[in-house]
């Protein structure tokens, strides 16, 4: 059967080395296979015949019994007409509208004929109208051949142009199904189809394109999502396994007086029930002889830098060495100022490389990695030069994983003969269904409860028109000692529009907070580095009350006294930036607000997000709904949307799905890793073919 799906697409009647060269270029189908795989997007529903009555202004495609009671033409202008009939049926009247081929049209159609009309409804004043409708004389409707639901295939403009319509994608696969006879081999084993009552493979395909019914379709589309899904399931646990068992890493065996002496004496405060589960979860990867590969997720201000050094310290303890990698100078430069104060009673060295530490610096640091006298390295991209050699490397933290490449993260490993435990941490939190299927091979911690004596931070919505009184608040909290962010947005399309917004913001609110009373610190993206240091500086130091900035500070600025975050333009945000925005408040021990400005006219999505950033300081809960508005690409950034080219199945939509395929791969690993009971024969090899093909596996870590 297999080579069958192999044939080249242009070997099917009716498609030729011309439209072939189409398919291929604009939608990815080489073979048999590939076509098959092309799922409908919607399905027209022609099983339902609607009253004129029962119309509603939702701008669906419906179908219509009735008879044409009356032809006109109307004139619109000199060289413009088009051509209405009143088209009824016993409940009411409804107009049929043409704009072109109406001499034709109106020569072809029959009075008070029954016609089954199809089309799209809209409505003008109390009359609903349908132009260009697909029409049939009813004799003829019921005599011809059609699926009832008719699938609605992905297609581009270019396609179209050239004549690959809807209609014609839907002939080619009636072609395809007739020569290939639907002989589809079984891949998941008979017991597990038995108790999800899953549609048989053969029945599933054909349904997926040519449904007979709602339910068929339901069933049919269950089935296909519940195999693709279950199938990545299967790759990622099987994945994390093989690590476990092959890889070995080094057991770091004992608790020493480094890790002790901090955990007794030196801890700023007790930690979380969260920290010691997570830091518990992280000692039994640590102590195990397999590589601990763990994902620590944990909202902003959770307390993962303290984690961190734990883990460190343990290293230390076992005679390793230890880094720390992140995506960017304030970041790096952050870590190494928040661990060096945390570990500056305790016997340890730590130092920092990144693009501006100067040469003689490097040398210094370069032989400390090397002769094993530096324990802790922390730095940007900058540590995965070649020339950063340890002596003995035991543990690679990475923060923010996602602004990493995988080939990046590689270079790290490849530092020693035995790889080092990897701990990846991100305050971005990912809903638990992205992460069971972009992380499915890591071991994922969550750090889910803030440090006590954290006040949660307090977020409104204001319209522009209350600007005065946010004002007025504003000055308010700088006469109690406070600090202000304000940010404006940043569309790197439009760099001169947001430049302007950001000038003509500062000069409004230098009018507003004027000097000597006030003084206003400016950040964005075209000041050198240099100048940039200087004004964070300034903020940082208390000279000035108010940061005007674009959103380079979304990560790493760390001012306790700060203690608002006006975000203007709120609505031109996605919610993870909203919500890292205020993550950069609520860093002290006083009460902090977040206060998103907007416009009046909002669109639901924003209306959404600002309602959702009100409601909770949840980042999970946040990142549930981002996901839902935007979908799994966006939310991972674009250098990672090529991981979820699903066939069918949807992350968002099919959750549960995936909850359901993921308990049954684990439980199937559980009982035969190998799949060698003879039951599983099928899907070992289905599962072995599936390895081979570069798809969503071979991007994963």
């Amino acid at each position: 059967m297999a080579h069958l799906f192999d044939t080249p697409i242009e070997y099917l009647k009716g498609v030729g080395p011309h439209r072939g060269d189409l398919l291929r270029k604009e939608l990815n189908i080489y073979k048999y296979g590939d076509l098959i795989n092309l799922y409908p997007n919607r399905y027209i529903d022609r099983t339902r015949y609607y009253k004129i009555n029962q119309l509603q202004n939702n701008n669906s495609e419906v179908q219509v019994v009735g008879k044409i009671i009356h032809i006109k033409t109307i004139e619109q202008g000199k060289a413009k007409s088009r051509l209405v009939a009143t088209f009824g049926d016993e409940t009411g009247e409804m107009e049929l509208v043409w704009f072109q081929g109406q001499k034709w049209i109106k020569e072809s159609l029959k009075l008070n004929t029954v016609y089954v009309i199809f089309g799209k409804i809209a409505q003008f004043g109390a009359t609903f109208n349908m132009a260009h409708p697909e029409m049939e004389l009813l004799e003829e409707h019921k005599a011809s051949l059609r699926s009832a639901m008719q699938p609605v295939y992905p297609s581009t403009e270019k396609l179209t142009q050239r004549g690959i319509t809807n209609k014609a994608v839907n002939k080619m696969m009636q072609q395809l199904f007739l020569e290939i006879k639907s002989v589809f081999t079984e891949t998941l084993p008979a017991y597990m189809a038995n108790e999800l009552k899953l549609l048989p493979k053969n029945e599933a395909v054909f349904n997926i394109h040519f449904p007979k019914s709602q339910e068929l379709l339901a069933k049919a589309q269950f089935r296909l999502k519940y195999e693709e899904l279950f199938f990545i399931q299967l790759q990622l646990i099987t994945k994390n396994l093989i690590r476990k068992h092959k890889i070995k890493g080094h057991p770091f065996e004992k608790v020493g007086a480094n890790f002790n002496d901090f955990y007794t004496n030196h801890l700023p405060f007790d930690l979380t029930n969260a920290q010691k589960r997570v830091l518990k979860e992280i000692r039994n990867d640590l102590g195990s002889n397999a590589q601990m590969n763990r994902l620590l997720q944990g909202d902003v201000g959770s307390g993962k830098t303290i984690v961190a050094l734990m883990c460190m310290l343990l290293a230390k303890d076992n005679g390793y060495q230890s880094c720390l990698m992140a995506p960017t100078e304030i970041l790096a430069t952050q870590h190494f100022i928040g661990l060096s104060e945390l570990a500056k009673d305790l016997n340890i060295t730590i130092k920092i490389l990144t693009g501006s530490t100067k040469t003689s610096e490097r040398k210094i640091i370069h032989e400390a990695l090397e002769n094993g006298s530096l324990d802790i390295l922390i730095g940007t991209h900058a540590l995965l030069e070649d020339k950063v050699q340890f002596q003995n490397l035991g543990l690679a933290i990475i923060d923010e994983q996602h602004r990493f490449g995988v080939e990046q993260r590689s270079k790290l490993w490849k530092k020693n003969d035995i790889p080092p435990h990897v701990l990846v941490m991100t305050a971005t939190p990912i809903p638990r269904t992205l992460a069971m299927s972009l992380y499915g091979d890591l071991d994922i911690s969550v750090i889910d409860e803030m440090p006590p004596g954290r006040k949660s931070i307090q977020t409104v919505h204001r319209f522009d028109s209350n600007r005065l009184k946010v004002w007025k608040f504003l000055k308010d909290e700088i006469a109690k000692g406070r600090q202000i962010y304000i940010v404006y947005p940043l569309i790197q399309e439009s760099e001169k529009m947001d430049f302007k917004d950001l000038m003509d913001g500062y000069e409004s609110i230098s009018r507003d907070f004027p000097l000597p009373q006030y003084s206003i610190s400016i950040l964005h993206g075209k000041m050198k580095p240099a100048e940039k240091e200087a004004e964070m500086q300034r903020f940082v130091t208390g000279k000035t009350n108010i940061m005007v900035a674009t959103t380079v500070i979304e990560v790493g600025v760390n001012v306790p006294n700060a203690s608002v975050m006006v975000i203007e333009s709120a609505e031109r945000f996605g919610l993870s930036q909203l919500h890292q925005l205020r993550g950069r408040v609520g860093r002290g021990a006083e009460q902090s607000y977040c206060i998103l400005m907007t416009g009046f006219k909002l669109s639901n999505d924003t209306k959404t997000r600002v309602d959702t950033m009100v409601c909770t300081n949840d980042g999970f809960e946040i990142a549930e709904v981002d996901l839902k508005l935007r979908g799994p690409g966006d939310i991972m950034g674009t250098q990672q949307s090529g991981i979820l080219n699903l066939q069918i199945a949807d992350l968002v939509k099919d959750r549960d799905i995936l909850l359901l395929a993921r308990n049954h791969a684990i439980q199937l690993l559980k009982d035969d890793a190998a799949m060698a009971k003879p039951e599983h024969t099928t899907l070992r090899q289905v599962f072995i073919e599936l390895s081979k093909k570069k798809n969503i596996w071979n991007y994963i870590s």
